[in-house]
């Protein structure tokens, strides 16, 4: 077998995909250090957000990245920061910190080369939300559309994500913001595992962000899906897999990904994370129980088993699962969904957590903050806690000593399965193996 080829179940043969940098900006820390200490230790980053109260929103909590103003004041100069609002703001910082995690450098601005070679997918599930409701309806409301400035397009516009880190990087390949509400950052990294398994590019830049804005979380709460009965300890608040859990904690910030072909990675000597074996995406359509907000259960089984395959493996190789588990009534049926699809009982059953109980449901970034989050624990060799989830749900007790309740040293673990499902019954699955060089 050379480096970076595979031989698929069907006998063709496909290029390889590894992660060879990663950054994050998550609600309980900002850079891969802090991130996997405060994963390690089960550190919260939900807060008491004054503003929702003000607002009289039900659930008055919520996951943002602390210090946001100062992080991004020190990556970018005050012209690029003209044009980054919070949602794009995730996204830079993180594809920033990405891009030198994987070894390379920034271009000056009056440097004319082009990485033609790389690209981006940079998703979000609703965007610059807090832009259009702060700045562009109230100017355009006071007939002062002239005072909008030239910056404003690019900060709503579904592809300025993408189009910023392009800038930033300098890089000439495939450049798009996909969404696909909650599985928006899973679908990022699976379309980017696409591109370069079919040649298309040697490496891209992917992952997803949500800004942190009442104008983003204010029809969830309308729906009652949020968490209103933890108003007054917040770190208590998410709480999947719980038999208290009481809806889900809107989340923000962002995480990008670089994925390479391993044969490029291993020339240029490359720290490698982890492999991305395989992954699949689809959707219930909406039927067998499925609908615009809860999943057909065949559609996720499918979905599970469609990367499995995709990944060449068996389903008892799967060692544990980052589950999308929000800390809603659906928390029960998707443990069920993963074991009839990978066959496996509650004595077999692989480790289950969830990251959203340290970060909250993060919208069109929870798939990459997830991701990144499993990357980390596959290259170190550890499975942080689900917090919040002492009193497993009375549905799925019968996993209970599957959901590790403190970090768990997992020095052995090879494989993780992560799962995205979003609104309108979508589903993404990614096949997560820790690389050994062999």
């Amino acid at each position: 077998m050379q480096w970076g080829i595979i031989r698929s179940g069907s006998g063709s043969m496909k290029k390889r995909i590894v992660i060879t940098g990663m950054g994050v900006a998550a609600p309980n820390a900002h850079g891969l250090d802090n991130f996997e200490k405060a994963i390690r230790e089960g550190v919260s980053g939900i807060r008491f957000i004054p503003q929702l109260k003000e607002l009289n929103f039900g659930c008055q909590i919520a996951g943002v990245p602390e210090n946001f103003d100062e992080i991004r004041s020190s990556y970018f100069d005050r012209e690029k920061l003209l044009s980054i609002n919070d949602n794009i703001g995730y996204a830079s910082v993180s594809a920033v910190d990405a891009w030198k995690d994987a070894g390379f450098n920034l271009k000056s601005d009056d440097d004319d080369s082009v990485d033609w070679d790389t690209g981006v997918i940079a998703g979000s599930g609703i965007g610059g939300m807090d832009t259009i409701a702060n700045t562009i309806v109230p100017v355009i409301n006071e007939g002062k559309v002239r005072r909008l400035g030239s910056r404003i397009v690019e900060q709503v516009m579904s592809s300025g994500t993408s189009a910023r880190i392009s800038g930033l990087l300098a890089v000439g390949n495939q450049v798009t913001s996909n969404s696909s509400a909650c599985s928006t950052g899973n679908e990022a990294i699976i379309d980017a595992m696409w591109r370069i398994r079919t040649g298309l590019a040697k490496r891209m830049v992917a992952g997803g962000s949500e800004g942190a804005t009442p104008y983003i979380w204010g029809g969830f709460d309308a729906m009652r899906v949020l968490c209103r009965k933890f108003n007054d300890n917040p770190a208590a608040g998410s709480r999947p897999l719980s038999a208290t859990a009481a809806g889900f904690v809107p989340g923000s910030g962002g995480a990008m990904l670089v994925l390479e072909e391993l044969e490029t990675a291993i020339e240029r000597g490359a720290r490698i994370y982890a492999e991305i074996l395989g992954g699949y995406v689809n959707c219930g359509g909406q039927r067998m129980g499925g609908s615009m907000t809860a999943p057909n259960p065949e559609g996720v089984k499918r979905c599970i088993r469609g990367a499995v395959a995709d990944a060449g493996i068996d389903p008892a190789e799967i060692d544990a699962i980052n589950g999308h588990l929000t800390a809603t009534y659906a928390d029960p049926h998707e443990v069920r969904n993963w074991a009839e699809a990978l066959g496996r009982i509650p004595e077999n059953f692989p480790y289950i957590q969830s990251t959203k109980s340290l970060v909250g449901h993060c919208l069109g970034a929870a798939g990459a903050i997830e991701c990144v989050a499993v990357a980390l624990e596959l290259y170190k060799g550890f499975l942080h806690p689900s917090i919040n989830s002492e009193d497993v749900h009375p549905d799925i007790v019968k996993f209970a000593p599957k959901i590790p309740q403190k970090c768990l040293e997992f020095p052995e673990m090879k494989i993780i399965a992560k799962a995205g499902f979003g609104f309108g019954d979508v589903n993404s699955c990614i096949i997560f193996k820790k690389w050994e060089e062999k």
